[in-house]
């Protein structure tokens, strides 16, 4: 069964969307009408039952995205289109040159890609970023137990692998990047990788899935998500209001999405909030003690946000099986990494912190999202963006890395 969403109009799709099944490793299509511009299929296979989590990549399969040929170091006919790396540094102001050295970020998946490492390495070569290979000790990959019995592959859900490899090199290309693959996208198996992730050192952990809140997500946060020390970041989702977990945790960073341009203004670019970023209040989940917005008794979603609108979205390169080398990519899935990268970039977090409340004690070192909307909430801060905190975007995009430390 196919899934078919205009982007126009996902804000109202928020819940629903979730609930329609698609077969296993086949994307479900996504029309999008003008004046949006692209079409967009979702990489992964929709959740057909409770606890089942899907990745939040959208892949631009028509249309031309405002971020096309983004990279001023290159020349047109050889560039990839969408954002590459010095678009994306230059945005958030990453200094990226200098920082994350001795870092790991670890990329939580479900399944397996086959081709993650080499692929990497063709996006790492056309950006001029050092390699990043099992050799020289940069790339590691392991099954959800840390061992290297890796799950079956899935064509999606390498797309979303190769989104998130891709994102944390262009915002931290001197990290060490950590890839853990769960046997299959239950959250029992993610929450397993993640732990997996911990256990062997990384101090910062993307997710870029999610799923339906519901009464167990206590129990996952304190299996899977509770890391003093750790920055543990995941996508807000694709599906506009409304929110998913593990997004809700009260662990973790929330991450929402916006629509990135270039600008006139002083920095140069300008976000505003897109249409598809997941947000919204808790069903489940308690409010952490450092988020103060009144609208919302429990959790809010969410904290941060970074571009991951497909409109003006990210370059990206996947081979494995039916996948055509380079592609444009958006989703919640582009920003979860790139939060990620940034806190790495930051340093590693003190022990027994929670660095998910590290950007409500450093509001002004945010770039403020103050326009757009993901649906219709009464006008609410919860759906629009707004000056200060706002759900789609939470306290805004990062400038620079200091919102990101303790």
């Amino acid at each position: 069964m196919r899934r078919t969403v205009s982007l126009t109009a996902v804000a109202t799709l928020a819940t629903a969307a979730l609930a329609l099944a698609t077969p296993l490793g086949q994307a479900a299509q996504a029309t999008v009408s003008p004046p949006q511009g692209v079409t967009v299929a979702h990489a992964c296979a929709a959740p057909t039952k409770k606890g089942e989590m899907a990745c939040n990549a959208l892949q631009v399969t028509a249309g031309t995205p405002k971020s096309a040929h983004a990279e001023s170091d290159l020349s047109a006919a050889a560039a990839p289109s969408g954002y590459g790396p010095a678009s994306l540094q230059a945005a958030y102001n990453l200094p990226s040159a200098s920082g994350g050295s001795g870092q790991t970020v670890a990329i939580v998946d479900a399944y397996d890609d086959p081709n993650a490492e080499s692929d990497l390495a063709v996006y790492r070569s056309q950006y001029g970023l050092s390699p990043c290979t099992t050799a020289n000790g940069c790339f590691k990959k392991v099954d959800q137990n840390g061992g290297t019995s890796y799950p079956r592959g899935d064509s999606g859900w390498a797309e979303e692998i190769s989104l998130d490899l891709d994102m944390v090199s262009a915002a931290c290309p001197n990290c060490k990047i950590l890839l853990v693959e769960a046997r299959t996208p239950t959250m029992t198996n993610l929450g397993t990788a993640v732990n997996t992730a911990v256990q062997l050192g990384a101090k910062f952990v993307s997710n870029s899935y999610g799923g339906s809140e519901s009464s167990s997500d206590s129990t996952y946060d304190s299996s899977y998500f509770n890391h003093p020390g750790v920055a543990i970041t995941v996508s807000s989702g694709d599906n506009g209001y409304g929110v998913e977990y593990p997004a809700a945790s009260k662990y973790v960073t929330s991450v929402g999405g916006t629509s990135l341009k270039t600008a006139t203004n002083s920095r140069g670019w300008t976000d505003t909030v897109w249409s598809g970023a997941g947000s919204g209040c808790s069903k489940y989940d308690a409010k952490p003690s450092w988020q103060k917005d009144t609208g919302c008794a429990d959790r809010t979603v969410a904290d941060v946000s970074a571009v991951a609108d497909p409109n003006t979205g990210v370059a990206v390169y996947d081979s494995y099986r039916s996948a055509t080398g380079w592609m444009v990519f958006g989703g919640t899935s582009a920003s979860s990494p790139l939060i990620a990268a940034t806190y790495a970039l930051g340093g590693a977090p003190s022990a027994g912190s929670y660095p998910a409340s590290f950007p409500y004690t450093h509001t002004s070192a945010l770039y403020d999202v103050t326009s757009g909307s993901n649906g219709s909430c009464s006008g609410s801060y919860l759906c629009t963006g707004t000056t200060g905190y706002d759900g789609p975007s939470g306290l805004g995009v990062p400038n620079g890395t200091t919102a990101f430390t303790g």
